[in-house]
C-alpha cells in the first residue's frame, strides 16, 4: 500500500495575501447568519437598541424569500445610512472600555454588512426630527427619499442567493418559520414593554402586545399554564440579581424546550447557568425530566464578557462561582416553600356545594419519629446503625395490611413543640385538610376545602425525615477523616493545576489533595461521612467541578444520596396501619416541611382532586 501523497496545495507554498473585502464579508456572514432566524435576531437587536416600542416582522417562505423588520425607534440620519452597511461600523462602542462594559444588544458592526453580502438588503429610515425618510439600496448604494414615519425598516430578500450551496442546507419553510417565531419570542420575553407582531405570507401568526408586567408577557408567550405552574424567583447576592419564574417539578418536560435564561437582557446558553439550575432541581426532579424556567440575571457589564461568540449567545463570567451560587440558591429558595397552601386558595366552584367539614374532635398533633424504639438525636448517631448490617434497623417496623396493629405502644409519640401557625389555625384552613382514612396501607385520604387530597404516606414521610437529616448535617462543619494509605492517581495537567490553585478551598470540603509527583495527585483525607466511598472518584469529581463551577455541590450531592437512603429506611413503610391522629400529624408536618411536595426521588407526594372533578366522574350536574 503506497503512502498518501501530499496535495498540490500542501506541497506548493502560497504567499500571504490580504483577503478581498467581498470574501471577508462572506466569511463573516458564515459566522453570523446560519438561517433566517439569525437575520431576525440581529435586526431585532438593532431595533431594540434604537428604542423601539413596536416591532413588526414580515416573512415570506419562512424568511428565505423575504424578511422585513419594521420599528418605531429613533431611526438613522441620512449621512449615516451608507456607513451602516460597512464592516465594523457601529454607534454602540468607540473604545476598548466600551467593549468591556457593553450594555447594548449589538456592538460589533458586522451584522448588516454580513447580511448584505449574501442577500438583497435595503434600508428605509427616518431620523427623529428629520423632514423626510431615505431609502438605501445595499446592492447599488443608491440613496433616495421616501415617505415613512419615524423609525427604520430593513428588508432582506432572497437569503443566500449569492451562496446557493448554503441555501440547500435550509429546512422546509414551516421549519424555518418556527425558528423565526422562536427568535422573536426570545426577544419578547426579554422586553415585555415592547409590542411584537409576526406576519407570514400576509397573515398574522403571532402577536404579543406590550405588557405591564413580566408575568403577563410570560403568560402571553409561554401560556397561562407556565405562570400557573411556576414560582417567582428573586434573589440579590452582591453584584448579582436573579429574578424570573421557575417551573415546579410537576411541570417538568421531557425536552428542554422551555428554558430561557437572560443576562442583562440578552438570551444566552451558558454551561455555568445551566449547571446551576440543574443543581437546584436535583432534590426535587424525577429522572431525566427537564425543568421549565424564564430567569433574568442582572450583573455589572464589566463582570461578564459577551464578546466570546459571533452569535452573542455565549458569555463568560469573571467570577463563575459567584454567579453559580446566586442562581442555584435563588431557585432552591423559590422551590423550598411547600405548595400545599395553594390548595385552599380560591377554591373552584363545584357543581353541587359540598357540605361543611364536620367539627373535629380534639387531638394532640403527633410527631413522626425517626426510629421506632429510640430517638436518633443527630446525624452522627445514625451512621453506626446505617453502616452496620447487624445494628438495630433505622426503619419503622412494618406490619401486614391484614394484621391488627398492636395497641400497646403508639407508633408516633406526641410532639413537644407544635408550630404555632399550624396548631392555632382553624381546621378548615389546613392546606392538606383533615385525614379521613387509609387506603390499601399506602395512601392517606384527606378532605380540605377543595375536595379530596391523596397522600403517598411513605414518600411524604421520606421527604420529612430527609429534610431533618439535611438540617442537622448543615449545622455542622464537614469533618475529614485521614486515610491510612493515601490514594494516588494519575492526574491531568488541569487537575494538578486546580488542586494547587484551590489548596485553601479543599479543606473546607473535608478533602486533602496534594501533589505526589508532577503528574500524580494523592488523596490524604476525605469527608468522614464519605469514608467508605471511592476517594479517587470523589477527588476527580470535586476537581472537575471546582475548575468550572462550585465543588461543594459534589460533596453535598454525595452526602445527600446517603441521607436520602437513610431517610428511606427511616420513613414509615407501606402496609403500616396508622391512626387518624398519626395521619393528621403527617399532614401537618408536610405543610411545615420544605420541598414536601416531592419525595427524595422527585416523585409527587400528594395530589388534589377537586369537588368539580369528583362530580364529573359521576356526571353530576349534567
Amino acid at each position: 500500500m503506497s503512502a498518501i501523497q501530499p496535495s498540490a496545495a500542501a506541497s506548493e507554498r502560497r504567499p500571504i495575501r490580504e483577503l478581498p473585502d467581498e470574501l471577508i464579508s462572506q466569511i463573516a456572514a458564515g459566522e453570523v447568519v446560519e438561517r433566517p432566524a439569525s437575520v431576525i435576531r440581529e435586526l431585532l437587536d438593532n431595533a431594540l437598541d434604537a428604542g423601539a416600542r413596536q416591532i413588526a416582522v414580515r416573512l415570506s417562505a419562512g424568511g428565505v424569500r423575504l424578511i422585513s423588520v419594521e420599528d418605531d425607534g429613533t431611526g438613522l440620519p441620512r449621512d449615516e445610512l451608507p456607513l451602516a452597511l460597512r464592516r465594523h461600523a457601529t454607534s454602540k462602542i468607540t473604545s476598548l472600555h466600551d467593549l468591556e462594559t457593553v450594555g447594548t444588544m449589538g456592538f460589533r458592526g458586522e451584522a448588516l454588512a454580513a447580511i448584505n453580502a449574501i442577500a438583497e438588503l435595503s434600508i428605509q429610515s427616518r431620523f427623529a426630527g428629520a423632514d423626510s425618510a431615505f431609502a438605501l439600496d445595499g446592492r447599488t448604494g443608491e440613496l433616495r427619499p421616501v415617505a415613512r414615519a419615524n423609525g427604520t425598516t430593513v428588508e432582506v430578500r432572497e437569503l443566500f442567493f449569492a451562496t446557493p450551496a448554503r441555501r440547500k442546507f435550509l429546512k422546509t419553510d414551516a421549519t424555518e418559520l418556527a425558528h423565526c417565531i422562536e427568535a422573536v419570542r426570545r426577544h419578547a420575553l426579554a422586553r415585555p414593554d415592547v409590542g411584537f407582531s409576526i406576519w407570514h405570507e400576509g397573515r398574522l401568526v403571532e402577536q404579543w402586545r406590550a405588557a405591564a408586567t413580566l408575568e403577563q408577557r410570560l403568560a402571553d408567550t409561554l401560556g397561562d399554564d407556565f405562570v400557573k405552574h411556576s414560582v417567582a424567583v428573586s434573589r440579590e447576592a452582591g453584584p448579582v440579581h436573579v429574578t424570573g419564574r421557575a417551573g415546579i417539578p410537576d411541570a417538568a418536560r421531557s425536552r428542554a424546550d422551555q428554558q430561557f435564561f437572560y443576562v442583562n437582557g440578552r438570551f444566552v446558553r451558558d454551561k455555568v447557568l445551566a449547571h446551576a439550575v440543574r443543581s437546584a432541581y436535583e432534590d426535587v426532579l424525577h429522572g431525566q425530566r427537564q425543568p421549565v424556567y424564564a430567569l433574568y440575571l442582572e450583573i455589572d457589564p464589566a463582570r461578564v464578557d459577551v464578546n466570546v461568540h459571533p452569535t452573542k449567545i455565549e458569555v463568560r463570567f469573571r467570577d463563575g462561582r459567584e454567579v453559580h451560587q446566586a442562581v442555584r440558591h435563588a431557585i432552591e429558595d423559590a422551590l423550598a416553600a411547600p405548595r400545599a397552601g395553594d390548595a385552599v386558595a380560591a377554591p373552584p366552584e363545584p357543581f353541587f356545594k359540598p357540605r361543611a367539614l364536620p367539627e373535629a374532635a380534639s387531638w394532640t398533633q403527633p410527631s413522626i419519629p425517626f426510629a421506632s424504639e429510640r430517638g436518633l438525636g443527630d446525624v452522627a448517631a445514625m451512621w453506626p446503625a446505617y453502616r452496620n448490617e447487624s445494628a438495630t434497623p433505622v426503619a419503622l417496623p412494618t406490619s401486614d395490611a391484614r394484621a391488627t396493629p398492636a395497641p400497646a405502644t403508639p407508633a408516633f409519640a406526641p410532639t413537644e413543640r407544635v408550630p404555632e401557625n399550624i396548631s392555632t389555625a382553624p381546621e378548615g384552613s389546613w392546606p392538606l385538610g383533615r385525614a379521613l382514612a387509609q387506603l390499601q396501607g399506602i395512601y392517606i385520604l384527606a378532605e380540605n376545602s377543595q375536595g379530596l387530597v391523596i397522600v403517598d404516606m411513605h414518600a411524604a414521610h421520606e421527604r420529612i425525615v430527609y429534610e431533618r437529616l439535611k438540617t442537622q448535617l448543615d449545622g455542622a462543619s464537614i469533618a475529614s477523616q485521614p486515610l491510612l494509605i493515601p490514594a494516588t492517581f494519575a492526574a491531568t495537567p488541569q487537575e494538578v493545576a486546580t488542586a494547587e490553585a484551590c489548596a485553601a478551598v479543599l479543606p473546607s470540603l473535608g478533602l486533602e489533595i496534594s501533589p505526589f509527583s508532577p503528574r500524580t495527585l494523592a488523596v490524604r483525607a476525605v469527608p468522614s461521612t464519605l469514608a467508605d466511598g471511592d476517594p479517587v472518584e470523589l477527588a476527580r469529581s470535586v476537581l472537575a467541578e471546582l475548575a468550572n463551577h462550585d465543588a461543594s455541590t459534589v460533596v453535598q450531592r454525595a452526602q445527600n444520596e446517603l441521607l436520602s437512603t437513610m431517610a428511606c429506611h427511616g420513613a414509615v413503610r407501606a402496609n403500616r396501619k396508622l391512626t387518624i391522629d398519626e395521619m393528621n400529624g403527617l399532614l401537618r408536618q408536610m405543610e411545615a416541611t420544605e420541598r414536601s411536595d416531592q419525595c427524595n426521588h422527585g416523585r409527587p407526594t400528594w395530589r388534589q382532586l377537586s369537588v368539580r372533578e369528583l362530580d364529573s366522574l359521576f356526571m353530576r350536574g349534567r
